[in-house]
């Protein structure tokens, strides 16, 4: 079976130190977890940022610069920003493209609008042209975020009308309060839809956390864990960094018998040139 890509979602955009003191805002602190999850094995960070007076995200280049560039100098990370900007604010589409100009490997294609955090996170289709268009510019491959059936849909039109190209890689994200349920039956109806030559990870939210990646592990896909989407170890019990999370998955893989990719392999089974 392929070797199992390990992605770390360091901080989100909406986390506070209210809800989990744990949560990294800053950006030494972003810089710090993501490094402690690359040592633990992740090959993959998936990346947002925060403003520094206040907490929340932010799509400032300034920002996430100074988390891009400390973690180019230390690692070999795959690097995959977000394009999200903060879902229910819906910032302008230029600002929340912006961070795809310091060329990750990876940025974030949310394929459609949800409802989100009590509003609307929109993903409308000119956001979406726009944000291929300048993906393609940029050598940047789309990480194709999926909550739903008809986001899939939408990717594989894209696809067919050349604004995405071959192979796609699908990040699955089930188990949000109005997306698709994080359950075994609804991902296998998704799992179908995708193309042969797709690769893809899959991300349970909160309780389906681990669930979803032992599905993940037995289908030969891979998987995103941390405190982005979900800040509890185990049941009443908050995770105290995202490194413990990798780490779980790195022992569970291995005595299940599934090897843990590199960064380099990563790049390799992702076609990431």
């Amino acid at each position: 079976m392929e070797k199992l890509i390990i992605t770390a979602a360091i901080t989100g955009s909406r986390i506070t130190r209210e809800i989990t003191p744990h949560i990294p805002i800053t950006q030494a602190e972003i810089v710090q977890s993501a490094y402690e999850c690359w040592q633990a094995g992740a090959s993959i960070v998936h990346i947002h940022v925060r403003d520094p007076n206040t907490g929340q995200g932010t799509q400032d280049v300034g920002v996430f610069r100074q988390v891009v560039e400390p973690l180019r100098e230390k690692t070999d990370l795959i690097l995959c920003l977000t394009t999200s900007g903060i879902p229910g604010r819906n910032l302008p589409t230029e600002d929340r493209i912006a961070p795809v100009d310091l060329k990750p490997e990876l940025a974030s294609f949310d394929a459609g609008s949800i409802n989100l955090g009590g509003t609307v996170f929109i993903n409308s289709p000119e956001f979406l042209d726009r944000a291929a268009e300048k993906m393609k510019e940029t050598g940047v491959k789309p990480e194709i975020e999926i909550f739903d059936l008809g986001m899939i849909v939408t990717s594989l039109r894209m696809r067919d009308q050349g604004k995405l190209d071959e192979p796609l890689h699908f990040q699955f994200v089930l188990g949000t309060p109005w997306g698709a349920p994080a359950t075994p039956k609804s991902f296998l109806h998704l799992h179908e839809h995708i193309p042969d030559n797709a690769t893809w990870s899959i991300i349970g939210i909160g309780k389906g956390h681990l669930p979803m990646s032992m599905m993940a592990l037995a289908m030969g896909g891979h998987i995103r864990v941390g405190l982005e989407d979900n800040i509890y170890y185990s049941k009443g019990v908050l995770a105290e960094t995202n490194a413990q999370f990798v780490e779980r998955i790195v022992k569970i893989a291995r005595e299940y018998g599934r090897e843990i990719a590199t960064p380099d392999e990563a790049r390799e089974i992702l076609s990431i040139e």
